[in-house]
């Protein structure tokens, strides 16, 4: 006897081609339960390590990263407008108590040399 293949009955039959899924499910799956790549670049010379490279790439919706606690993008001053006042915001106090400073010193050096 002879095995018979029953993925392909005959020729008025056609092969069962595996369940195709929408592009836009697949891609809502992913963002919602979210995936990571990871890999290393290792290059060595006669067993001398010359340069590594560790690769780590985490595909998600907001809410997914925010869950998992990632959100370096609201606090990046180049990704969020509110980082960036922020950051101004900081900058300018830091500025202003510098010049109160300075300015303090020198009332006190003009204070003494009179």
């Amino acid at each position: 006897m002879t095995d018979v293949d029953h993925r392909y009955a005959g020729p008025d039959t056609q092969p069962c081609a595996p369940a195709t899924g929408n592009l836009a499910d697949l891609l809502e799956r992913v963002l919602d339960k979210g995936i990571v790549i990871a890999g290393d670049i290792k290059i060595d010379l006669l067993d001398i390590e010359l340069l590594t490279i560790r690769l780590r790439l985490f595909i998600a919706s907001v809410d997914t990263a925010r869950k998992a606690g990632i959100d370096w993008w609201e606090t990046d001053p180049a990704l969020s407008s509110r980082a960036a006042r922020d950051a101004l915001a900081e900058e300018n106090a830091q500025l202003r108590a510098r010049l109160d400073a300075l300015e303090g010193a020198g009332e006190e050096t003009a204070g003494a040399a009179r």
